[in-house]
């Protein structure tokens, strides 16, 4: 079974993902993650070396990473995809090696937010300092103000990036080049949508129902 997650920055899809991995015995892959892994192999080399540079990855070797990881034991129940294709030419590079390798998508899922919670939701995101125990604005404060409630730090951090004109970039991006990717697989009959401004526990559920469906 091989699964694809989609969603903006901030919809819960790495925890989504990791509740896959776990239920269905799935591995779950980050193309961050796999770019640092295979730092070693000729074709890490070649990724590592765009990134000194800062530029972007090109999309050929992304998908020959992926290739490489899919192809290790590990992977052979299936994997869910977690960040990647971004963009349309790295879906269509990514169906046509999985096609070579005969392998099939089973459910592109999009986690859908509305942008104003999802800035809300990012933005208003801090932690100890110590122990990295997470908390929210909002959502989940220290029951003890300025106490942690795991470790009793009392310093606390927000991410640089998590900050509102960080955020509208972020949101701005996926709306202009991953947005496209949902008609493409709707039209292959994969996409499967569920709403993320659900707890998460129910998105899990709707993630369930799309994928044992389908």
């Amino acid at each position: 079974m091989n699964l694809i997650i989609l969603g903006p920055p901030g919809a819960g899809k790495g925890t989504q993902a990791k509740r896959l991995e776990e239920a269905r015995d799935l591995v779950q892959l980050s193309t961050g993650d796999m770019l640092r892994a295979a730092a070693g192999t000729a074709v890490g080399k070649k990724a590592k070396a765009a990134m000194d540079r800062g530029e972007f990855v090109e999309d050929e070797v992304v998908v020959s990473i992926i290739e490489e990881r899919i192809g290790l034991s590990d992977c052979q129940r299936g994997f869910i995809l977690d960040g990647f294709p971004r963009t349309l030419a790295q879906a269509k590079a990514l169906d046509e090696m999985l096609e070579q390798k005969g392998l099939k998508l089973r459910k592109v899922i999009e986690i859908h937010m509305d942008d104003g919670v999802l800035t809300e939701r990012i933005t208003g995101r801090f932690a100890c300092a110590a122990c990295g125990e997470g908390y929210h604005d909002k959502y989940r404060r220290p029951r003890v103000e300025g106490t942690c409630d795991a470790c009793g730090g009392s310093e606390f951090s927000r991410r640089d990036d998590d900050n509102e004109e960080v955020v509208k970039a972020r949101l701005g991006a996926y709306h202009a080049q991953t947005a496209p990717l949902l008609p493409y697989y709707r039209a292959r009959g994969v996409l499967g949508e569920v709403d993320g401004m659900n707890e998460v526990d129910d998105v899990t559920r709707q993630i369930s129902q799309l994928i044992d469906g389908a």
